[in-house]
């Protein structure tokens, strides 16, 4: 079986361990509680479980998928808790899934794709009686509040990566590449957001709806999580908006870099019609114009041309055009 931890837990502290395959070692004096982890269990060793706590067959059901949004469901005296986790994979997120059936005399975690082990989690628990003494609701509190902590590495890292292309769009115009950049890592973004919706309704309902298995003086503990929730999301959205904000300010200085280079083309094409309208004048066939027979035509005329091309490259200039 894929069990990474199976102890009896009394007066806060661990008691024995637990043998899934002895039925003897699942008898708990009052006061005890058991606390199971397994990662990616198959469904004959859930069905072992299912026999053991009789935990229900629906949540047995919704345990072995692994693409469920976070969620609480009440069976009778237990909760199912599903959530998900979260990794950073490079540019892109990755998710996992731990759900947690929750009893008056156990708690079940199944991790599914999800890489952070609770060994972290339970040695820090151990180490605390006074909180362990709580029971299983402190410790679901826990898990969730361990996975929701998961989350802060991944804004960090992406905000990292958006900085990096803020301050790159501010020196220099993105090309196509860094422009699909942008828009993936919104898209991953936006993904994020819709997991972290539900989780805020999870930790909503434990804390303001009365639930089997979960303490009055318990429930407070997950305002906390619901907080670290709403900062995860509050940071997730000022993301989004810098990234919009990252393309916008590419495409006015593009934009703006195109009008410099219309406005300098402009500039040198008005210039240049100045010869081009006088040499095309006496470039005309005609044998009878005046000033063809002037000693000094030709020089009077690149003297003008010259003049007004000076004047107009000033004026060009002084307007910045050029």
């Amino acid at each position: 079986m894929s069990v990474i931890a199976a102890y009896v837990y009394g007066e806060g502290r661990r008691v024995r361990g637990i043998d899934l395959q002895d039925p003897d070692s699942l008898h708990m004096e009052p006061g005890q509680f058991a606390w199971i982890g397994l990662f990616e269990p198959t469904e004959s060793e859930l069905d072992v479980l299912k026999q053991r706590f009789n935990l229900h067959p629906l949540a047995v059901e919704d345990a072995l998928k692994s693409d469920q949004l976070p969620k609480v469901d009440v069976y009778g005296d237990q909760l199912f808790v599903v959530a998900r986790t979260a990794h950073l994979e490079g540019e892109t997120i990755g998710y996992g899934e731990t759900d947690i059936f929750v009893g008056p005399s156990h708690i079940i975690t199944v991790r599914h794709g999800s890489a952070r082990a609770h060994i972290e989690l339970r040695e820090h628990l151990e180490a605390a009686p006074a909180q362990l003494r709580h029971g299983a609701d402190y410790i679901l509190h826990a898990v969730l509040d361990f996975i929701v902590d998961g989350y802060f590495p991944i804004v960090d890292a992406i905000e990292e990566k958006v900085l990096e292309m803020e301050r790159y769009a501010l020196d220099a115009f993105l090309s196509r590449a860094e422009v699909l950049r942008i828009f993936a890592l919104r898209r991953e973004l936006m993904r994020f957001k819709r997991v972290l919706g539900p989780m805020e309704e999870v930790a909503s309902r434990l804390e303001h709806h009365e639930m089997p298995c979960i303490d009055l003086d318990v429930r407070p503990y997950f305002r906390d999580v619901y907080d670290h929730v709403r900062r995860v999301a509050s940071l997730v959205e000022a993301l989004r908006e810098v990234l919009s904000s990252v393309f916008e300010a590419s495409s006015l200085m593009e934009q703006q870099r195109q009008g410099a280079i219309t406005r300098r083309l402009a500039a040198w094409a008005a210039i240049l019609a100045v010869p081009t309208a006088i040499a095309g004048i006496y470039g005309m066939n005609f044998e009878v114009m005046p000033e063809l027979k002037w000693r000094y035509g030709y020089l009077m005329v690149v003297l003008a041309i010259v003049a007004i091309c000076l004047v107009l490259y000033a004026r060009f200039k002084r307007s910045k055009w050029l």
